[in-house]
This record gives C-alpha cells, sequence and structure tokens, in this order.
C-alpha cells in the first residue's frame, strides 16, 4: 500500500512563564515512578516523569492542581505548591486465576485499516490519543489480539511510548484499562509501521468493541531541540521536540475521544469527519 505522508509544520513561539514545578513522584515504599502522566488541571499543559521519578512543569499558579495518573497506582490530584514530592498508592489486584487458552494462531485477519492520506503531528503534552475497534461477530473465529501496528515517524535512534487498552463503559466511553501493568514500546529511527506483538496478555476481543491508543511520553530520551532564528526579532529561537510522531487516519467517523488534563475529552473535530491515530491489530485464533 502506497501512503502519502503530509507532514504538518508547526511554529512553536516562546512563551515566557514565570514559574516552573519539579518535583518527584514515589510509591509508598518511596521508590520512584517512571513514565506518570502529569496535567495541569483543566489546562493544556502536561508533561511526563522521568525514569527516576523527577519532573517539571510549566505554570505561573500556585492555586493550580497537578493530576497524576499511571496503571497500577490510584490517581491523585495536589495542589501545584505541594508537589514538590508526590506519593502514589499502588492498587492491591487480586491474583487472577490461571486459565490456559488454547491458541491455535493458524489464522490471522487484520482490522481498522484505513486507505486514505496520513499526516504527522505532534502536541505540547502527554495526551492520549485512541482509535475505537468495533466488534464484528465473524472475530469469533479469530478473537485473540495477537499485535498492534502503528504507523510512526521518529528523529531519534530509539523513543517510547506507551500503548493502552480500554473497555467501552456504559455511555460509550473509554472505561477500565485492559492491562494492569504499563506496555512500554521503543521506536526506532524513521518512518515505519511498527508491529507490538502482545500475544503474552491473552487479550480477547470484548463484545462492545476495543479502544487502543498511545500516549506520547515527555521525557528526557525523548526530547530533540532545535535551535533556529526568528525572522522578525533576530533571537535564537530552541525547538523542543519529543519522539515518536505517530501518524494519523482521516475517518470519516466524526466523534472520538481524547485523555488530556486528567480526563476523557469527547472531540468532535467538524461535521464530515476527523483524525485519529493510524493503528491496526491482527487477531487470531
Amino acid at each position: 500500500m502506497k501512503i502519502n505522508i503530509v507532514i504538518l509544520i508547526l511554529f512553536l513561539k516562546t512563551i515566557w512563564i514565570s514559574a516552573q514545578v519539579k518535583g518527584i513522584v514515589v510509591d509508598e515504599n518511596d521508590k520512584p515512578i517512571p513514565y506518570v502522566n502529569i496535567w495541569v488541571e483543566n489546562e493544556n499543559i502536561g508533561t511526563t516523569s522521568e525514569e527516576d521519578g523527577r519532573f517539571s512543569i510549566d505554570t505561573n499558579d500556585k492555586n493550580k492542581n497537578l493530576f497524576f495518573s499511571i496503571i497500577g497506582f490510584e490517581k491523585k490530584t495536589v495542589k501545584v505548591d505541594e508537589a514538590t514530592k508526590v506519593v502514589l498508592q499502588s492498587i492491591t489486584n487480586e491474583l487472577d486465576e490461571v486459565v490456559i487458552f488454547n491458541k491455535k494462531e493458524t489464522k490471522e485477519i487484520q482490522i481498522g485499516i484505513v486507505e486514505n492520506t496520513i499526516f504527522q503531528a505532534f502536541d505540547n503534552g502527554p495526551k492520549n490519543d485512541i482509535k475505537f475497534f468495533p466488534y464484528n461477530p465473524k472475530y469469533n473465529k479469530t478473537k485473540y489480539i495477537k499485535q498492534v501496528k502503528i504507523a510512526t515517524d521518529s528523529k531519534i535512534e530509539t523513543a517510547t511510548i506507551k500503548l493502552h487498552f480500554f473497555a467501552v463503559d456504559e455511555n460509550g466511553f473509554p472505561g477500565s484499562e485492559l492491562l494492569k501493568k504499563d506496555l512500554i514500546v521503543t521506536i526506532k529511527n524513521g518512518g515505519k509501521s511498527t508491529k507490538i506483538n502482545v500475544s503474552d496478555f491473552n487479550l480477547i476481543m470484548p463484545k462492545k468493541g476495543i479502544f487502543v491508543g498511545f500516549e506520547k511520553l515527555m521525557i528526557e530520551n525523548n526530547k530533540l531541540e532545535r535551535t533556529s532564528i526568528d525572522r522578525n526579532t533576530n533571537l535564537t529561537v530552541t525547538q523542543k521536540l519529543y519522539y515518536p510522531f505517530v501518524l494519523y487516519n482521516y475517518v470519516q467517523n466524526p466523534i472520538g475521544f481524547t485523555f488530556i488534563s486528567g480526563k476523557w475529552i469527547r472531540i468532535n473535530d467538524n461535521k464530515t469527519g476527523r483524525y485519529e491515530p493510524a493503528i491496526s491489530l491482527i487477531l487470531t485464533n
């Protein structure tokens, strides 16, 4: 399949923020928690904690709240001026009953392929963009999710993102996480379709469908800085890019969801369609 990639170039202006909050996220045993999703509540300002649990986030209002979220821990909201050290309580999950799945893996089908132009985009926060895969009775013969394919582009040697799988709640929104731990995926340099094997998680296509998406990690290992001269001011401007970029498909369905500022937002870009992550699934028996 030939894919035309249109690069969306965003011109970033330097914004001076009067304060930068720095802190660390730890568990109840004082161990650092990496890759925590952190947002200024009700604002489009977010970041991710580093591997050592440390983070910094730009905000100029000490009365604002910061929202912390990660799989396996209780969500937490704290005041900006109390975020020097944030303790998240782990969620105790009962051990699942051991089930032996009789997978044959003699059949495969790919679902979610969209044959249209793909564009490349990035954003300034750890947004969780998702794609909905509706259920079809024909999936009964290939009910296991074997692989996730995601179209990406990266300019650094290795970059990482999180993958998420969500059930559908009673209102049709993304509901509970179907994995009990983070799935961190490494993306290599260049533009490609990355395949992620998820067979070990024994995910079965739910009868109500499934949301699959990615979370951008705003960490130092994913960052690439570029400097340029502003033609209007002749000042040197530093642009921070966080890789990998995930490519998007244009689809006719106008309704979608994104997780931002600690909550799911229902989006409707226009009356005819919108862009969603270029993700497809491989199902097997």
